[in-house]
């Protein structure tokens, strides 16, 4: 064992037991967590360096989930989820759309997700779900998840590469039929009643063309408000984020093992 893998282990150890809704809403915990993740960089098929948080679970082969951060970006809080899919049994890959980049105003936020670019997005997504699948730890069973703006890439994620399982948090799932059609895997998703961004005429919509492409999905409605499943946000819902996250691991433990 290495220095770094020992010092992951002590850093792991000291909130073992911690509820994950604790640990994402204290900083010093949440950085802790964090910590324990390893860096990983690749090079797409498009010839661009992109990077990644990488945990493994302590037991391995495992099924893969890879995590797409929220408008925020791939901040200690998307980089501890990580850690909690790992302490699951899970190789977890919590990738980063935004080139390193971390908002800590909803104006830096606002203009780091606006200067994505989908075919650049996609190149990354692809990228690393293919690097998951051909990683010697995992079982080449994969799962995603995504949170706001990354629900929707998450989303969009399962059509460029076969996931078995795709999580999407209050993101958005406006996709074309033809794009939709390409899902490989059921799609879970978790919504907000008081959500002014992702609306329940755009999550009927989304039903009702998975219905007629004949692709399963099951939808969740939360009395709460958009980003509910967020601790450090001003609509964060505990009861509402413990019951979704059951569920995503009851979806991810029928689908993936």
């Amino acid at each position: 064992m290495t220095g770094s893998d020992l010092h992951r282990r002590t850093l792991l150890a000291a909130f073992a037991g911690i509820p994950l809704g604790t640990v994402l809403a204290d900083a010093g915990l949440t950085r802790a967590a964090a910590e324990t993740t390893e860096t990983i960089r690749i090079t797409t098929p498009a010839g661009r360096q992109v990077a990644a948080a990488l945990r493994k679970p302590d037991t391995v082969p495992a099924p893969a989930v890879m995590l797409v951060h929220e408008w925020w970006g791939l901040n200690d809080q998307i980089k501890a989820m990580a850690v909690e899919l790992a302490s699951r049994g899970y190789l977890a890959l919590a990738v980063d759309l935004f080139q390193g980049r971390v908002a800590t105003s909803v104006e830096d936020a606002r203009e780091f997700s606006q200067s994505v670019k989908p075919e650049e997005a996609a190149d990354t997504l692809a990228a690393w779900a293919a690097w998951l699948a051909n990683h010697p730890d995992c079982t080449r069973k994969l799962g995603v998840v995504g949170w706001c703006f990354g629900g929707g890439w998450a989303l969009s994620a399962a059509t460029l590469a076969p996931f078995a399982a795709t999580v999407v948090y209050y993101g958005r799932v406006n996709l074309p039929d033809d794009q939709l059609a390409k899902l490989k895997g059921p799609v879970l998703g978790h919504f907000a009643t008081n959500d002014q961004f992702v609306t329940k005429d755009i999550v009927a919509q989304f039903e009702a063309s998975m219905k007629r492409l004949g692709k399963p999905a099951t939808v969740y409605w939360y009395d709460a408000g958009h980003a509910f499943a967020n601790p450090t946000g001003d609509n964060y819902n505990q009861a509402d984020a413990q019951l979704a996250w059951r569920r995503t691991l009851e979806f991810f433990g029928k689908r993936l093992r």
